[in-house]
């Protein structure tokens, strides 16, 4: 017994060295060795002979597959594997050649979890062949040259350069591995509400991510200068692009940036529509105070938009209509350092009315009611005809010249035309008025990263405006205007980085300003031919300073400004400006905002009667005359609470702004035409709250101001603003669901202040030819309050695999309300006064479909 089972162990302990010594064998036989060793080996097994380049074959590594078993099969995987291309010369001789363009195939992987990175880009170098990894992270790639590299990318690992080569000497399909790129990042503080793409940022600035943009009421496609006015404190008094309203200010103290490139035409449609195309546009920042000293201009605020600033790795692009115009933009790259971007845009009111049309002309030319001394309304036959068109396109090359320096050249064109007849059959009058209005500009950019710590942007660039305008009154008085823009400016601004949290931010700004204004009447005789020339001189200094923690964030700053008018006079400008943001607590901040700013543009609004009342402001320069240089002091105190995505912010300034003239703010009584020279003060309360949810967001906001004039020369010398809208509240929500987005919101105001004529039989003075009226204290009277619903719903889908769609539908004033936006007063043929009321759009519908790859 004992016998039987020693034998049984060692039989059991020789099993196990077989077992052993089998598996040995097979390892070993598994393990790489060189091709050209293995080459050998099949000359004895098979008795044949290869003939070859030895460089071709060297330190390739072979392992040797187990299930083949002819020379053909194996000789087909060397050449599947390697890219080692066989050819038999006979049945003993054989050649292997190296093949110089093959086919590559490949796993692109994260190296840390050996995860599949789907989407990432593998780019054959020196080639436009490249493709992105599939959702398994796999890539074949054909036609690739055998001493060509691979750059692989992707957002989040770092860059990986491979050759072609080390990727064959692999076999088969390899897996390539990336790092992941790991960047430790400072705490960013904002404030996102509203919708989409809006943020409140810590200097107290809004920046707009358009990419990003959600909905809003009303807007079916994110209209950039419609999107701001659902800021508190910003605002339309007669609702348009063109004439927008910043705590109190006119359209005309805001500072509007296009990739750096001052614009002197904002609006299309008379101001209806935006003239930016919003597709292109990138990103938009608005502020109210507390500027950074790199900013001069503008006394109200500055709405700065820039297009992207990438040279994308495919080509992008869209292309959409609604019921005013259809554009199309892409962005195009031409090479890893060179990239294209445009966009265009053009109306289809001149051979299509559309509801949408109809409405927005109504609001341009013909919605105003005209009423006698009785209060009866003015009944005229007139007979309109119309051609009206516009058009705007732009353009942007980017050329990366190194990872250190980029050049930008960008370049804008808006353009609106309008020819119109009104023929009274009544009185048997005919009028004909010729619009254009033009703006073309270019600029260039510079951006240079010189070392770690220092960096500078130059900005280089031109902008004319042009508007031109005929008005003929049955074939025998006829006005022209023009009013032209030409504006040059060349602006440095550097950036030295003290410390990690210290920056010291430094510049030079030259900018060159010449504005002509031209007049001819034929009836009663009048010429007028005025030019000026402004140049400015602006360096500038600023301080940024982060604590630990974001405990405390701050810019100290001045503008030094050198004016001078070659004409008239000169003078020197110190601007100090001041942002402050500190932690109160845990979520709750508070922020100290102050600036001086100063302007030497505006724009007179002139001959109130001629060009249909739709767009005659004219921009003039300071002359320290008839209209000084336009000074303003402002300071702000506020707090911001978030948590949990609910925001609540409340904000108190005052704002004095000094240097204003009748003739630039609208006026429309006695006192239109005088030009005396004066002031404004505004102290407001602006608070925004709001919640958000995964597919909601709702939100309140009101604004309360105080908006007064002081003119010395007027009696009484203190009065209320035009723009003295003291109540100001708005209510909206937007809703997602699935692909779904709606929203529906809100307005209402206070009505705004205007001038009313004596009672009776003093308010005509007719011992003046032609009569004149003689009014009440100025804006001692007030319209009625605004009120205003709107509606919007966008649906997203796609197309095919690779373009998206969506389409939209709005509807502003939902419930027709006629809102009164203006009214003043005139004296017919007949010395009568006559009320003249602008009112508001009625219920206007849109609708739009768009594409996108």
């Amino acid at each position: 017994m004992l016998e039987i089972r020693r034998n049984s162990q060692v039989g059991h302990f020789l099993v196990f060295l077989l077992f052993f010594f089998f598996n040995y064998a097979q390892e070993k036989q598994q393990e790489p060795i060189g091709l050209v060793p293995y080459i050998k080996t099949l000359e004895e097994r098979f008795n044949v002979k290869f003939s070859y380049l030895n460089e071709d074959l060297d330190d390739i590594p072979m392992t040797i597959p187990k299930n083949l078993v002819s020379l053909e099969d194996i000789l087909q995987y060397i050449e599947n594997q390697y890219q080692i291309e066989a050819n038999k010369l006979s049945e003993r001789y054989y050649t292997l050649t190296k093949l110089r363009s093959v086919t590559l195939c490949g796993a692109v992987l994260d190296n840390f979890a050996e995860n599949t990175i789907p989407g990432a880009t593998v780019e054959v170098l020196g080639t436009t062949n490249a493709q992105t990894t599939d959702a398994s992270g796999n890539f074949t790639l054909t036609d690739v040259p055998r001493d060509a590299s691979l750059k692989v990318r992707y957002l989040g690992y770092l860059t990986k350069y491979i050759s072609v080569e080390n990727l064959l000497k692999q076999g088969g399909c390899p897996k390539i591995l990336m790092a992941q790129h790991y960047e430790q990042l400072d705490e960013v503080i904002v404030y996102k509400f509203l919708t989409t793409g809006l943020i409140k940022e810590t200097d107290a600035s809004i920046t707009m991510n358009t990419a990003e943009f959600g909905i809003l009421p009303g807007l079916i496609e994110p209209d950039i200068l419609q999107t701001v006015q659902a800021l508190p404190g910003i605002k339309s008094i007669d609702e348009t692009v063109s004439d927008i309203n910043v705590r109190g200010g006119t359209n005309d103290q805001n500072l509007i940036l296009w990739n750096g490139i001052k614009m002197y035409q904002s609006g299309h449609f008379f101001g209806l529509i935006s003239a930016f195309n919003p597709y292109l546009t990138d990103k938009i920042s608005v502020i109210k105070n507390g500027t950074p000293a790199n900013f001069g201009d503008g006394v109200s605020s500055v709405i700065q938009m820039e297009t992207g600033n990438s040279i994308t790795e495919y080509f992008e692009g869209g292309a959409g209509f609604n019921f005013i115009s259809g554009d199309v933009f892409g962005q195009l790259p031409l090479s890893d350092k060179l990239g294209l971007q445009f966009s265009a845009r053009r109306s289809t009111t001149d051979f299509l009315n559309t509801p949408t049309y109809n409405k927005f002309f109504d609001r341009a030319f013909q919605d105003s009611e005209v009423t006698d001394e009785d209060n009866m309304a003015v009944e005229d036959e007139i007979i309109r005809n119309e051609d009206f068109y516009f058009y705007d396109f732009s353009g942007k090359l980017l050329f990366d010249i190194n990872d250190a320096h980029k050049f930008r050249l960008s370049a804008i064109s808006l353009n609106n035309n309008l020819r119109y007849v009104e023929n009274n059959t009544t009185d048997n009058e005919t009028s004909v008025s010729l619009l254009k209005q033009a703006n073309l500009s270019v600029g260039a950019q510079l951006q240079s990263q010189w070392n770690d710590r220092f960096s500078s942007h130059l900005n280089i660039y031109y902008s004319n405006y042009n508007l031109d305008g005929k008005s003929v009154f049955n074939q025998v008085r006829q006005v022209d205007q023009k009013n032209s823009v030409d504006e040059r400016a060349a602006k440095l601004n550097t950036e030295y980085a003290v410390s990690d949290r210290l920056r010291w931010r430094n510049g030079f700004q030259y900018i060159e300003t010449g504005i002509t204004n031209t007049t001819n009447v034929t009836q009663p005789p009048f010429n007028s031919d005025i030019k000026g020339v402004i140049r400015i001189h602006a360096p500038y200094s600023e301080i940024g300073y982060t604590s630990f923690e974001n405990k405390f964030i701050g810019k100290f700053g001045a503008r030094f400004n050198f004016i001078e008018n070659l004409n008239t006079f000169n003078t020197f400008l110190v601007e100090p400006r001041i942002n402050l943001n500190f932690r109160l607590a845990n979520y709750l901040r508070a922020e100290v905002l102050g600036e001086f700013k100063s302007q030497t543009t505006n724009q007179v609004i002139d001959l109130e009667q001629n060009f249909l009342g739709i767009e005659k402001r004219r921009w003039i320069l300071s002359d320290d005359d008839t209209l000084p240089v336009t000074q303003s002091k402002q300071g702000s105190v506020g707090i911001n609470y978030e948590r949990n995505n609910f925001y609540v912010g409340l904000e108190g300034f005052y704002k004095n702004v000094d240097g204003i003239s009748t003739s630039t703010q609208g006026f429309q009584n006695q006192d239109q035409f005088n030009g005396e020279i004066g002031s404004y003060d505004v102290k407001g309360i602006e608070f925004l709250i709001n919640k958000r949810g995964n597919r909601y967001s709702t939100w309140l906001s009101y604004a309360y101001n105080k908006n007064d004039y002081t003119f010395d020369s007027i009696i009484p010398n203190r009065f209320p603003n035009n723009l003295d809208i003291r109540h100001t509240i708005t209510f909206a929500g937007t809703y997602s669901y699935k692909n779904l987005k709606l929203s529906v919101g809100v307005n209402y105001r206070t009505g705004k202040p205007y001038t009313q004529p004596l009672e009776g039989d003093e308010a005509l003075d007719t011992n003046f030819f032609p009569a004149r009226i003689n009014y009440e204290a100025p804006n001692s009277r007030r319209l009625p309050e605004y009120f205003r619903a709107d509606a919007s719903a966008i649906y997203s889908f796609n197309l095919t695999r690779g373009i998206k769609a969506n389409a939209g539908v709005s509807l502003l004033n939902m419930t027709n309300r006629k809102n009164s936006l203006n009214r003043y007063y005139r004296v017919n043929d007949e010395n009568q006064i006559e009320t003249v009321e602008s009112v508001s759009l009625g219920i206007t519908p849109n609708v739009s479909f768009r594409v996108s790859f």
